[in-house]
């Protein structure tokens, strides 16, 4: 069995780890953690009756593959604290901006595969997206994929496109959520209870997306089906356009990679 092993069990890390754990691709036993919140490591610890370890080097050397979830300005000092452990182990890394080439100029003797999860898949309803550019062995990334496929939908992109992928799946739950707070909103100045105006919001978006990824129509398509002419519908689209509603999402997905290839300047 494949002992695997997270460094970094924050928002992403965490909802890896949940999601990798109900869908029971591996056993609670063979699960390591690392993180420098100790609060946060003996919490997951209690919940789910993980392992626990003392250092990101100590669990390494007892794992045969490792998640990396740390942020991208503590990444090089946590691999150079794993130094030598990582040796002929495979990572897979979903530190924003770092590609395979990055993490190889640190670990040319480590195996990896850069991955671009989302915090849904702490519920099963993840968006996973696989680098293609990665030199995992055959059997790794057949587990690799298992793990996340419990998670969520597994899609594979070339490298160029990655930055992309963030700003529309790796953020976008952050952007959905903004607009499902804004939705009740609007529910609740219309006089719907702050409980039922946030299910209904929810529901709605979760209810839509599933439309768009089950039927394979146009988003577009499906959009029109539901403004009548004169209608209620087409006025609040009417609404959302002259408020600069798509050039706002827009705008949101290039602000995002831009910040990644800050991020990138950096390193």
């Amino acid at each position: 069995m494949t002992k695997l092993g997270f460094i970094g069990v924050g928002n992403m890390g965490g909802a890896i780890l949940r999601g990798v754990i109900d869908g029971r691709v591996v056993e609670v036993e063979d699960v390591y953690i690392y993180d420098s919140n100790i609060k946060v490591v003996k919490a997951i610890q209690q919940e789910f009756g993980v392992l626990t370890a003392q250092s990101g080097s100590a669990m390494v050397t007892a794992c045969d593959m490792v998640i990396l979830a740390v942020k991208p300005n503590v990444c090089v000092a946590v691999l150079k604290e794993c130094g030598e452990t990582l040796i002929d182990k495979a990572l897979v890394s979903v530190v924003a901006g770092w590609n395979r080439s990055d993490l190889a100029q640190i670990l040319p003797q480590t195996r990896i595969l850069r991955v671009m999860p989302n915090t849904p898949c702490m519920v099963g309803e993840g968006m996973v997206v696989f680098d293609m550019d990665h030199n995992l062995n055959a059997e790794e990334l057949k587990f690799a994929q298992a793990l996340f496929k419990s998670t969520g939908i597994v899609e594979q992109a070339p490298t160029y496109q990655m930055d992309g992928v963030t700003g529309i799946s790796g953020s976008g739950p952050a952007y959905v959520y903004l607009f499902i707070e804004a939705l009740a909103d609007g529910g609740v100045r219309a006089g719907v209870p702050r409980e039922l105006a946030y299910k209904l919001a929810a529901q709605t978006v979760l209810g839509s997306a599933k439309m768009v990824l089950e039927t394979g129509e146009h988003p577009g398509k499906l959009k029109d089906s539901v403004c009548s002419p004169g209608g209620t519908t087409i006025e609040a689209i009417s609404a959302l356009e002259h408020a600069g509603f798509r050039a706002a999402v827009l705008d949101a997905v290039d602000a995002c990679v831009n910040r990644i290839h800050q991020i990138n300047d950096k390193k």
